[in-house]
């Protein structure tokens, strides 16, 4: 929320000349829509790729262990009036364990995607920051904005460098 801030009050500085020896009309912005450039990219495509086929394995194991949970959930249902109270409980205790393990287990392999998913989309953003300022200095831009729906709530499309950006950078390679 802060650097939104910022960026709207150096975005204000530089229109309204404030602080600045240009005037409105020599200030150029453009904005570039991050994740579609890093989607677009041939090093986003294939990251991408190789995060769901991890993602694919590790939904298909937790699926099989949801569906031995409930496979234990349904066979104690089932026994549960043969069984005596302490047997009973004991075996509510080791499903509820169980459970919270899967718990655990579902929330480490979200954990583990994201950082994942950082650590793929971490190298290309930082090539990616090497195309945007090419491409703006090429299109004598004084600011380049990242498009997302807090901090870009309009602009007009001759002002999207995304593509140009994108064409750079597997240029660039």
């Amino acid at each position: 929320m802060k650097a939104s801030k910022a960026v709207l009050a150096a975005t204000a500085a530089l229109v309204l000349g404030l602080g600045a020896k240009a005037s409105a009309a020599d200030t150029k912005i453009g904005y570039i829509d991050l994740q579609k450039a890093i989607q677009e990219t041939s090093a986003g495509k294939k990251a991408k790729k190789d995060l769901e086929k991890e993602f694919n394995a590790k939904k298909a194991d937790l699926q099989k262990k949801e569906a031995d949970l409930k496979k234990m959930g349904d066979d104690l249902e089932k026994k549960k009036s043969a069984l005596s109270d302490d047997v009973r409980n004991k075996k509510m205790q080791e499903l509820q364990q169980e459970m919270m393990k899967f718990q655990r287990e579902v929330g480490e392999s979200q954990m583990n995607i994201q950082k994942k998913e950082r650590d793929l989309t971490q190298p290309i953003i930082e090539k990616l920051q090497a195309s945007i300022e090419k491409v703006a200095k090429a299109g004598s831009y004084s600011m380049v904005l990242e498009k997302s729906e807090q901090s870009v709530l309009w602009a007009q499309k001759e002002n999207d460098l995304t593509d140009e950006v994108v064409k750079e950078f597997e240029k660039s390679k």
